[in-house]
């Protein structure tokens, strides 16, 4: 008994952790990923996703259905390794046990999907904008729950905003 209870503190810290980070963990519904990945960014083979914070890989998997890439970035070790597993058998999909805020985006990036809250939106939104402007390529960025303070959607398709990152030219900016 002893041993279930220093399971569930592990994983209960874990969790609690990593919200410090970023997002908790909340599953996304199917639907309004397809919704998503069809209607606000139609998704095609040319296309490579990055999930930030991944979770359990559902929007990973929904884009790799499309013939997109999809790598997602997880900081949490459990949900990396249910993501792995439950995506083991799809070669389009990569799941890193990584920080987001500490790595580069792969230079063949298209689209970007994260759930967050609004309290990192502001982070978020530099960030994308620097990898934007290290890649030198346009980046459409996808956004459920919270959207970017001032700055205008491109679309919105229900919770879901799209919007486009332009890399800055040094000197234009």
């Amino acid at each position: 008994m002893t041993y279930l209870w220093l399971i569930l503190l592990i994983v209960g810290l874990i969790f609690g952790l990593v919200v410090f980070r970023g997002a908790p963990y909340v599953p996304s519904r199917k639907i309004y990923i397809k919704q998503a990945l069809t209607k606000l960014y139609p998704l095609n083979d040319k296309d490579t996703l990055v999930d930030i914070g991944s979770g359990d890989g559902i929007v990973l998997r929904e884009a790799a259905r499309t013939g997109a890439k999809a790598i997602g970035y997880e900081i949490n070790p459990i949900l990396v390794f249910i993501s792995r597993f439950i995506s083991r058998k799809n070669k389009l999909i990569e799941v890193r046990l990584a920080d987001f805020w500490l790595s580069h985006l792969p230079k063949e990036t298209t689209a970007i999907y994260v759930f967050s809250v609004t309290r990192d939106m502001e982070k978020i939104l530099k960030w994308v904008q620097n990898e934007t402007n290290q890649l030198g390529t346009t980046i459409y960025l996808i956004t459920y729950g919270s959207g970017i303070k001032d700055r205008k959607s491109i679309k919105n398709v229900g919770a879901y905003n799209l919007y486009i990152f332009y890399p800055l030219q040094l000197g234009k900016a």
